[in-house]
């Protein structure tokens, strides 16, 4: 068992408002291998995608910005006459951007970024939440890959040798943003969830080749946000007490690095590796990665979306 998973346990052992239901998560198992369900294909649509060292620093700057998409107003932008939102919206933006030479690849921009370059680059109706994190964050992208890698975010892919979970430790040493940890009970939870992203879709942008090969990419757990519980909610298998599931369907904050959330965070990464163990017995190999974007994607559809997810203010997703 990998380091995330082993420090979950505590967690799962002790919980006092969430807990997995197996025969729900059973079923689920059963739906996907019937329904031949697999992980959505990378979509160069909204991605920026060259195949070159310039993918490997989008990839590191859209996952330094992946986090807190909620918000009132939502933050939209008009991509080739669609209306985005979220996680699409940045990805989109940051490759128009980039299509339009604003220099967001440049680490020496990066590390000096204003507020008027950010706006100007991620335009739209709305503003992103937690703003000013945003612009540390930027700044501190650039100033560690100046420091540390040459300026390039290739030369910090290339010192993990090819190692998925030698790229996350790198990540979460060198960049504190990337630090996503928490406390529980008296026990240190990791979960690493941007991080681990970047390592996946390195993988999935450069289809396992060049700076996305990774002879241990089986290793990286789900990523803990706020959709993944939604969708595992709405299909029975993560089940809430009753005070959480009040505070939740009101809307109300969650605070960042309490018992519930940890709860929350912990468990939906615990029952997509039930789910891959799951799936394996039924001989329908999906890695937990792949499971985590079929749910997610699942979290696009209304259907998913009829209880709110739980709410957050955090940099970490």
């Amino acid at each position: 068992m990998n380091l995330i998973l082993e420090s979950l346990q505590p967690v799962i052992a002790q919980s006092d408002h969430v807990r997995i239901d197996g025969h729900a998560l059973e079923k689920f198992c059963q739906w996907v291998v019937v329904e031949k369900r697999r992980a959505p294909a990378w979509d160069v649509r909204y991605h920026f995608d060259d195949g070159t060292e310039r993918t490997v620093t989008y990839l590191l700057v859209l996952d330094s910005l992946n986090f807190c998409f909620w918000g009132h107003p939502h933050w939209e932008i008009v991509y080739e006459h669609e209306k985005l939102s979220g996680y699409l919206a940045l990805t989109a933006t940051l490759k128009r951007a980039i299509t339009e030479k604003v220099p967001v690849l440049d680490a020496s921009y990066l590390a000096k970024i204003s507020d008027k370059e950010l706006s100007r680059t991620l335009h739209g109706e709305g503003r992103l939440h937690l703003w000013e994190k945003r612009l540390e964050i930027l700044r501190e992208t650039g100033t560690v890959l100046l420091e540390k890698y040459h300026g390039q975010a290739h030369c910090l892919v290339e010192a993990a040798q090819r190692s998925a979970t030698r790229l996350v430790e790198l990540l979460v040493a060198d960049f504190p943003s990337f630090r996503d940890e928490a406390s529980y009970k008296g026990h240190r939870v990791l979960f690493h969830k941007r991080a681990q992203i970047f390592v996946a879709d390195l993988h999935v942008a450069f289809q396992g080749k060049s700076w996305g090969e990774f002879f241990d990419i089986d290793q990286l757990t789900a990523f803990a946000d706020y959709k993944l519980p939604q969708v595992l909610r709405h299909l029975g298998i993560l089940k809430y007490s009753t005070s959480l599931a009040e505070r939740v369907d009101r809307q109300e904050l969650i605070a960042p690095g309490s018992l519930e959330e940890v709860e929350i965070r912990a468990h939906t990464l615990w029952a997509v590796e039930l789910i891959r163990r799951g799936l394996a017995a039924l001989n329908y190999s999906l890695r937990a990665y792949e499971i985590d974007w079929l749910l997610w994607n699942l979290g696009q559809e209304d259907t998913y979306r009829a209880k709110p997810y739980h709410r957050t203010v955090t940099i970490y997703y």
